[in-house]
């Protein structure tokens, strides 16, 4: 069984020992960056599965590491943010994170977000061998490279980006529900006023536009989202 490696970017010393020692009891390396800038750098690390961020750090912050990442990082990436600050969260979202947890956690939390990340990956590399590309309304997604095109044109997303896209797709012209949504994609029950889904569709949205002649991503008020089959007259 692969020992997945993960990579902690947080100043609090304290915390970095008593996670490591927790999840090295649960399977887990974990590597631990002090500030934002070294952080930063062993982000591009191909061997770490996924990166936990704090938001406040001395020399580049959360928000700063996530701004230099671009939204083009293949890691997902779990934020750390103040209990109760829905700004930080939907900042994170915004700018290309996976998902989040406020700070103070329970370590069985934490490790519960840690391991529905990294299932979401297992079906997505799982799905590599069932079809190489889907294609819907002149947007392909191949499996096999995790790669995204619209129109011929390349488009940048984030791990869950493509799995939220993916699973849309997998169901064209149907109304998706964010309940089902955060059930299958996010391996997790919807809890209120949660806007995770909101921020990522919204994200995959304004990424597929400049390539699109009209919009493939619709919302439904009160219904949820649906993937257009076709394109709009």
């Amino acid at each position: 069984m692969k020992k997945h490696k993960l990579l902690l970017i947080d100043d609090d010393k304290e915390l970095a020992e008593l996670l490591s020692d927790y999840l090295a009891t649960e399977g887990f390396e974990l590597v631990c960056c002090y500030d934002g800038v070294s952080g930063l750098e062993k982000a591009f690390d191909d061997s770490i599965s996924l990166i936990l961020l704090d938001v406040m750090m001395p020399g580049l912050t959360g928000f700063e590491v996530l701004k230099a990442l671009g939204g083009n990082h293949k890691t997902p990436i779990l934020m750390l943010t103040a209990k109760g600050d829905n700004a930080d969260r939907i900042l994170g979202l915004e700018l290309g994170a996976d998902d989040y947890l406020p700070k103070p956690f329970q370590h069985r939390e934490l490790l519960a977000r840690i391991n529905a990340i990294l299932r979401r990956i297992d079906i997505v590399q799982t799905s590599k061998e069932q079809s190489s590309t889907l294609e819907v309304n002149s947007v392909i997604l191949n499996h096999a490279t995790r790669q995204v095109s619209c129109h011929n044109e390349y488009v940048e997303l984030t791990g869950t980006e493509y799995q939220i896209t993916e699973y849309l797709m997998s169901k064209p012209g149907e109304i998706v529900s964010k309940s089902e949504i955060s059930e299958r994609v996010l391996k997790r029950k919807l809890s209120a006023f949660d806007r995770s889904i909101d921020m990522h569709v919204s994200n995959i949205r304004r990424k597929l536009l400049p390539f699109s002649p009209s919009d493939k991503l619709k919302t439904i008020r009160g219904a949820g989202y649906i993937f257009l089959a076709g394109e709009l007259n």
